[in-house]
């Protein structure tokens, strides 16, 4: 239906404004001629009754052309410009990355309309000050559990006072060919640091740290802001993130509204009573309500656990982003209108990016990714051992520090340029003759570590590492190095060399971290080799050679390009 069909002029769709021009190809806003430009409405929070903006009149069906006089018939048109569609999505590039950040970066229309609906909260120095463009961008996602807004009270604790319940560190490569979304379980165990907070009033109150708590806590838990959460993950990661973006439950159902619906895939019948989803097993697309339903549903699905729900949210986002980057999305002004919309009004960002432009900026980088190397992944955990019935989770340490440490390099999880592909595997030979040869059993391996250079407490957690899940259990522990070392090295007697290639194969070592040498005796009186670790270690069981860093066989991943089905 028209906006004259509607039969009141408030009720006109914006989009209606915008007419294609034939003879350009662009959508062009059409106001009457003796009707002033609509004033730009007032701020919706700065003011709780804004008068109401006038309303350019409905667009007018142009008349059909004159036909051309007979000496002018067969002249060229002009050669057409870009088209809406192209434009489009050279404006709204974040639309390949990740569904807020899409609706964020929608367009250019109601600027300061779309600025006042986005809520900011200061980042208390947590972040890096913003992303660059020219460098790797690290967004931190945060999805709250705060049961405000209409519909929201029925779902769980109706007090909650909005924990991290779903968090994603985004990481962009530098290069802008690959992307990684990292999940971190809501109930993985972690040490909260203390958090300098900005205060209603201005000031600035330090809240105190938590040892051994939920990650989720670092958000909500006394007063703490996202701000917090950022400085858990840069504890956790290592990775300090540039902005932070936060939504609650309304955001997923305005959004999935705003474009149409989503569609999703299910492997079995799914009646959750605590979800409220009930669809049988195929494929639906959802929105609103049963969008919400099914990201948030858990204990029908997998496990019936926090892991098994961050799973089938990954699989809701990626089809998002496919919807968001079909033409049937791109090249809808009504659709682009209502997700400028729904986003802003859905968003709370960090100071750094509290405006449509910022946004808009950040977007076009994002939007130059395929979602093909866009590799959502989940932090390596393991039950708590310190439960008998585990109900929390913790960090599987090796995995866990050599995933952070790829994405700390900006290493991809994807397989991205042939050039880069074949130049690693000259590498990777080169390496490979250096050490070839036979290889002892990690079980026969001896060797002592060294500090040389690396963090403080180093030596006893690689140690930990490599007797506990790496089976070298003839290692230990020989203190500080007597000099640092820019780089680990791994010194050996020509008799020790299958054992050199085996620690090598394990720790991840290049040749040139080889040392023929002399070996030392352990503390049993035998013969053994000198591992000491450099300023170039990056943590315990996290491969030395962190460029040619491959993620663990067992990681839980997927990329955003693949239809997968909840099992």
């Amino acid at each position: 239906m028209d906006a004259q069909g509607r039969g009141r002029a408030e009720d006109i769709d914006p989009a209606d404004q915008w007419v294609l021009n034939p003879d350009t190809g662009d959508y062009e806003l059409r106001l009457p001629p003796s009707a002033p430009q609509s004033p730009i409405p007032a701020p919706r929070r700065a003011s709780p009754a804004p008068a109401a903006p006038e309303v350019p009149a409905p667009r007018r069906r142009r008349a059909a052309p004159e036909e051309p006089p007979p000496g002018r018939r067969g002249r060229r048109r002009p050669a057409k410009k870009k088209s809406r569609g192209r434009k489009i999505l050279l404006w709204t590039g974040g639309t390949t990355a990740f569904v807020i950040l899409a609706a964020g970066t929608a367009g250019y229309l109601y600027l300061q309309h779309l600025n006042d609906n986005i809520d900011s909260l200061p980042d208390d120095g947590a972040s890096t000050g913003g992303f660059q463009k020219d460098q790797a961008i690290n967004i931190l996602l945060i999805g709250t559990d705060k049961r405000t807004g209409s519909g929201n009270d029925g779902y769980g604790d109706k007090g909650s006072a909005g924990h991290a319940d779903t968090t994603i560190l985004l990481h962009v490569s530098k290069d802008r060919s690959n992307a990684t979304a990292l999940s971190i379980p809501r109930d993985l165990i972690v040490d909260v640091p203390d958090c300098p907070t900005t205060q209603e009033d201005g000031s600035t109150k330090v809240i105190p740290g938590s040892t051994g708590v939920r990650f989720n806590t670092s958000l909500g838990q006394g007063g703490r802001t996202p701000s917090c959460t950022m400085r858990t993950v840069t504890e956790l990661t290592g990775v300090k993130p540039d902005n932070f973006m936060v939504a609650d439950f309304n955001a997923v159902k305005t959004l999935t509204s705003a474009v149409g619906g989503v569609e999703v895939c299910l492997a079995k019948d799914i009646d959750d009573p605590d979800s409220h989803l009930n669809l049988p097993a195929g494929k639906h697309t959802v929105e609103g309500e049963q969008a919400l339903a099914f990201v948030r549903t858990r204990h029908s699905v997998g496990f019936g656990g926090d892991l098994s729900r961050i799973e089938i949210q990954q699989q809701f986002l990626s089809s998002l982003m496919r919807k968001l980057k079909s033409n049937d999305t791109l090249t809808s002004p009504t659709k682009m209108v209502k997700l400028a919309e729904a986003g802003t009004e859905a968003l709370t960002v960090d100071a750094k990016l509290d405006s449509i432009g910022k946004l808009k900026d950040l977007g076009l980088e994002l939007g130059k990714l395929n979602t093909k190397n866009l590799t959502f992944a989940t932090v390596p955990v393991k039950d708590n051992p310190a439960e008998k019935t585990p109900v929390t989770v913790v960090l599987k340490d090796g995995p866990a520090q050599q995933v952070f440490d790829m994405v700390k390099n900006d290493v991809s999880f994807t397989e991205v340029k042939k050039k880069e592909k074949e130049k690693q595997k000259k590498e990777d030979a080169a390496v490979a003759a250096r050490l070839e040869g036979e290889k002892s059993e990690p079980g026969e391996i001896r060797v002592r570590l060294l500090n040389g250079g690396a963090s403080s407490g180093s030596a006893g957690r690689e140690l930990t590492y490599l007797q506990n899940e790496a089976g070298v259990t003839k290692s230990e522990n020989a203190g500080n190095a007597p000099a640092e070392l820019a780089r680990t090295t791994l010194e050996y007697a020509p008799d020790q060399a299958d054992q050199a290639r085996a620690l090598a194969e394990i720790l991840g070592l290049s040749g040139a971290a080889m040392k023929p040498g002399e070996s030392v005796t352990n503390s049993q009186g035998l013969p053994t080799m000198t591992l000491t670790l450099g300023k170039d270690f990056k943590g315990a069981g996290v491969k030395l050679d962190a460029t040619s860093a491959k993620a663990p066989e067992d990681l839980q991943k997927s990329t955003a390009d693949k239809v997968e089905c909840a099992k």
